[in-house]
């Protein structure tokens, strides 16, 4: 497949709204999404969109990706938040595997292939005779409820000792994918916001995985892809993270401005409309949104130009970036707060997207990957006390 066969991914994204806004109570309801709208997302396109080529992917570039994560935020937090985590695992590791993994993953099984989990390095694998023997724990396995493949990050040992990488210092991270029957699953998904996401908790003990199917975290030497792959998996993650709130934050404004045009608060003389403090503080919240998306454009198709064009990412394009996604994240959660109190009792009753998209924006910023630390990393390097930080 050619990347001409594909539709633009906005397209695609906007083609399953119906199915989406059918199906969120469901998804809700079942804690993962409604087969109805993973089958969507296989149809659509979207679910092998971002591959490379070679996965039957359309290597989109990073401001279709940035969109495309919006539009599906928009329509649904859960639906967006499994277009951050599914369709990025599937690609990292159609674009990092060697050959064989390749093969084994995505060749063998008609490159239909689903991949969900979490990146951190909560494992710890001993070196064995082809590859690795595997134990850890992993929290919030973000997609995993409908993955065939499931992602786990974790830290090689070498006869019980860590391997320390020699530019950072820190101990070699790596991540296995490793086929959805060798996983234990112990759920653990009951949760505030997000509930259609299916991020199970899961665990793997003494687990045998092979050399072929593990590949460096922060690899930015792709196997087969383009220029976004260089970038690695780092700014991917954080132009998720920015878009997915963007996208939140959007369905936000858009429902409390039809809200004002029809509803009038116990104890006004006219609708919601119709109250200063209620336009000033949209405006301002709008204005808020605005600048926070411009702000995520600017720095991650900076960058990508940058990259595409032959020049190495350097700390100062990752801090670009990172602080761009944080800053973005912060500022729609401010947004939501704006919109859950001007909305009312609205905001309060279930079945709402007001409601729904109060709860996945709350949940979905206390992510690790957007905290403080970033700002605290960033600023770190700004005032020359540290050259790098791997939270960047």
């Amino acid at each position: 497949m050619t990347e001409n066969t594909f539709a633009d991914g906005r397209t695609m994204a906007r083609s399953i709204e119906a199915v989406v806004s059918a199906n969120a109570a469901l998804s809700e309801q079942n804690r993962t999404l409604a087969p109805a709208v993973v089958e969507a997302l296989w149809d659509s396109g979207l679910m092998h969109w971002m591959n490379p080529e070679a996965a039957q992917g359309g290597e989109p570039g990073l401001l279709e990706m940035l969109d495309v994560w919006q539009e599906l935020a928009r329509q649904d937090g859960s639906v967006g938040w499994i277009g951050i985590a599914n369709f990025p695992s599937a690609a990292f590791a159609a674009a990092y595997l060697n050959d064989e993994g390749f093969d084994e993953v995505f060749v063998k099984n008609e490159y239909r292939v689903t991949l969900g989990g979490q990146f951190a390095p909560n494992g710890m694998a001993e070196k064995v005779d082809g590859g690795y023997t595997l134990n850890g724990a992993w929290n919030f396995g973000s997609g995993t409820g409908h993955s065939q493949y499931v992602v786990a990050g974790f830290i090689p040992l070498v006869n019980g000792e860590m391997i320390m990488d020699d530019h950072t210092g820190l101990p070699d991270m790596q991540v296995a994918v490793i086929p959805r029957d060798q996983i234990n699953f112990t759920d653990g998904w009951h949760v505030q916001g997000l509930k259609g996401t299916g991020s199970y908790d899961y665990n793997v003990a003494d687990l045998f995985v092979p050399e072929h199917r593990i590949f460096p975290l922060f690899t930015r030497n792709p196997q087969r892809g383009g220029h976004c792959f260089k970038l690695g998996v780092m700014p991917l993650t954080g132009a998720g993270h920015a878009a997915w709130a963007l996208g939140v934050a959007r369905s936000q404004l858009d429902d409390v401005l039809q809200l004002a045009k029809d509803k009038t608060r116990m104890g006004d003389p006219t609708t919601l409309s119709h109250k200063l403090t209620f336009q000033r503080n949209l405006a301002h919240h709008e204005g808020m949104w605005r600048a926070a998306r411009a702000g995520v454009v600017d720095a991650f198709t900076r960058v990508e130009a940058a990259v595409k064009s032959g020049e190495e990412l350097s700390v100062q394009m990752r801090l670009d970036m990172r602080l761009s996604a944080t800053y973005a994240t912060e500022a729609c959660r401010e947004i939501c707060q704006f919109v859950h109190l001007a909305a009312g009792t609205t905001a309060i009753r279930e079945g709402s997207r007001l409601e729904r998209a109060f709860r996945d924006m709350y949940t979905g910023t206390q992510h690790a990957f957007i905290n403080e630390r970033t700002y605290t990393e960033a600023a770190s390097v700004m005032l020359g006390l540290i050259e790098d930080s791997t939270a960047l």
